[in-house]
Parts: structure tokens; C-alpha cells; sequence
């Protein structure tokens, strides 16, 4: 029963590039799956290093579990464009289909037209931090 929501990508007060809404988006709705290539964390960790080598800036790499990675920085669709916020409109969440692991993206809140498709990254606390560019009013000041 699941309708594709009309999204678009643009600049964003965020980071760069974000996703924002076409349409009106409800409470609980599923917004967009995050869409890659499906590899183990070995592979992952590789490919990080090759893709900061190639001065590509952003890799797109979304933990599924604790085998797998979804891989979306070369082959992925929009949902890669989605920017972390202290405050977000939506929350990923891990779903199986046919014995297959999912991301699907969903609103926790309605959604405006035009207003930006946001989510917690939740990242792992490490020394080196990443710098949080939300502005929101709770925003912890950093993503890890």
C-alpha cells in the first residue's frame, strides 16, 4: 500500500545538498528506502579509504546490521541526499522483505512542502568528532 512520495534535491541550509518534500507527507509514513549496494564491513572500511583517495568527500555508507553495509555513494538513489539533524523530521529503520534487510526512511512528524527531509545519524561516540551543522535548538554540536 506504499505510494513513492514526491521528493526532490537541492541546496540546503544544512549541509550542502539535502532532500526536501513535494507534497505533504503524514505522520508514519514510509518517506523513501535508502537504496546501494549491499557489502560486508571489510569491504566498507576499503572502500572508505579508496573514496577520501579519489577526494570524493562524502561516502554514503548506512549500517544495516552488524555483517552489512549498504553502500550508496556511487549506485544509490535521493534518500543519500537526506542530512542529519539533532531534531529530525524522520528515522530510519531496518525491515526485512523476502529474507532481505532493508532501510526505509520514515516521518515521525508531518511534513510540509519544501521543508527538508531530515534524520539522526546516530553514529558511534569517537574522539575524532564530526562537526553538527543543524542549528536546531537541541543540536548536541557534534554527529558522533
Amino acid at each position: 500500500q506504499f505510494r513513492k512520495k514526491r521528493l526532490r534535491f537541492g541546496r540546503s541550509r544544512i549541509h550542502e545538498w539535502g532532500l526536501f518534500a513535494m507534497e505533504p507527507i503524514a505522520a508514519d509514513e514510509m518517506v523513501i528506502e535508502y537504496v546501494g549496494q549491499n557489502i560486508r564491513q571489510v569491504v566498507a572500511d576499503m572502500r572508505e579509504k579508496r573514496y577520501v583517495q579519489e577526494g570524493i568527500g562524502s561516502s554514503y555508507l548506512f549500517r544495516v546490521d552488524h555483517d552489512t553495509i549498504i553502500d550508496a555513494t556511487k549506485c544509490g538513489n535521493l534518500a543519500r541526499f537526506i542530512n542529519h539533524c539533532c531534531a529530525p523530521n524522520c528515522y530510519a529503520k531496518v525491515i526485512t522483505i523476502e529474507a532481505q534487510k532493508k532501510i526505509v526512511i520514515y516521518s515521525k512528524q508531518p511534513i510540509g512542502v519544501n521543508e527538508e527531509i531530515t534524520y539522526d545519524y546516530k553514529f558511534p561516540i569517537e574522539d575524532t568528532k564530526i562537526p553538527c551543522l543543524c542549528r536546531t535548538e537541541s543540536c548536541r554540536g557534534t554527529l558522533n
